[in-house]
C-alpha cells in the first residue's frame, strides 16, 4: 500500500488548467488480478472517494478507517467486472455517491442488479461529463473521458497525479478487443495523457509494470505503446496477437 499527498503545480493545459487542490492518495492492491484500487481523501474534511471498488471491500473499508477518513464517492474508470465487482458491498456499507460515465452506467446497474442494494434502487447515481470537476471534501480530481479499452472510460486528473485505469499501466496499456473497444480511440486517449506535465505520477489501475506508480515522463521514455510515432505503429502494436 502507499499514501502520498501531492502537492500543487503550475500549468497551462486545457485539462490541467484551473484544477483544484489535489487529495492524498492511498493505493491498495487487492484480487488475483492485482487490481489496484485507489482511496482519495481530504486531509481536512476526512472525506474520501474510492476508484474501482473490485474485491476485499472489507480490507478498503479498513484502510479508510486506518486513515480516519469516510467514504462518500466511489469513481469509476470503467464497468468491467474486475473494476466494479466491489460496488455494491462498498455502497451498501457506506451509502456512497457511484460517479461514472454515461457509456459505463449499464455495466454497473448490471453489478448491482439481484444485488443486496436492491438493483440499484437505493444506489445515488451522477453521471461524469469530461472535464468535470469531482468534489472530494475541499479537494478534487478533474474527470476525462478516455475511451479505448471501453466505450466511456475515464481517468481521473488531480494537480500532480492521474488515476488511469486500464487506459495506461506502467509499462503497457489496455486491450482493445473486449466488447467496446477500439483501438483509434485508445490511441487518442494515449496521446491526450500524455500531454500531462513530465512530473505527473500515474496510478493505474493494475500492478502490472515493475514498479506500482509511474511518471508520465518515464512511460514517455520507456512504454512502448507511447513510443509509437503513428497510429499505424501503434495498431500493429496494440493488435498483434496474443500468446496462447
Amino acid at each position: 500500500m502507499i499514501t502520498t499527498d501531492h502537492q500543487q503545480s503550475s500549468t497551462g493545459d486545457s485539462d490541467t488548467r484551473n484544477l483544484p487542490s489535489p487529495p492524498a492518495v492511498a493505493q491498495v492492491e487487492v484480487g488475483l488480478l492485482q487490481n489496484f484500487c485507489t482511496l482519495l481523501y481530504c486531509a481536512d474534511s476526512r472525506e474520501a472517494a474510492l476508484v474501482d471498488p473490485a474485491w476485499e471491500v472489507d480490507r478498503l473499508l479498513r484502510e479508510a478507517a486506518r486513515l480516519d477518513v469516510r467514504i462518500t464517492k466511489a469513481l469509476i474508470t470503467h464497468g468491467h467486472p474486475d473494476h466494479v465487482e466491489g460496488i455494491a458491498a462498498l455502497v451498501s456499507a457506506t451509502g456512497a455517491t457511484v460517479w461514472v460515465s454515461a457509456a459505463e452506467t449499464n455495466r454497473v446497474h448490471g453489478v448491482l442488479r439481484g444485488s443486496a442494494v436492491g438493483q440499484g434502487a437505493d444506489v445515488a447515481f451522477q453521471t461524469v461529463g469530461d472535464q468535470d470537476i469531482v468534489p472530494i471534501g475541499k479537494r478534487g480530481v478533474r474527470a476525462l473521458l478516455t475511451p479505448g479499452h471501453t466505450a466511456g472510460g475515464t481517468c481521473f486528473l488531480a494537480d500532480g497525479f492521474v488515476v488511469t485505469g486500464d487506459v495506461l499501466f506502467v509499462g503497457g496499456c489496455g486491450r482493445t478487443d473486449f466488447p467496446g473497444g477500439d483501438t483509434s480511440q485508445m490511441w487518442a486517449s494515449l496521446q491526450r495523457l500524455a500531454a500531462l506535465p513530465e512530473e505527473t505520477v500515474i496510478y493505474p489501475g493494475h500492478n502490472y509494470g515493475t514498479t506500482p506508480t509511474s511518471t508520465m515522463g518515464r512511460e514517455l521514455l520507456e512504454n512502448p505503446y507511447l513510443r509509437c510515432a503513428s497510429l499505424d505503429e501503434f495498431r500493429a502494436l496494440r493488435e498483434r496477437k496474443r500468446r496462447a
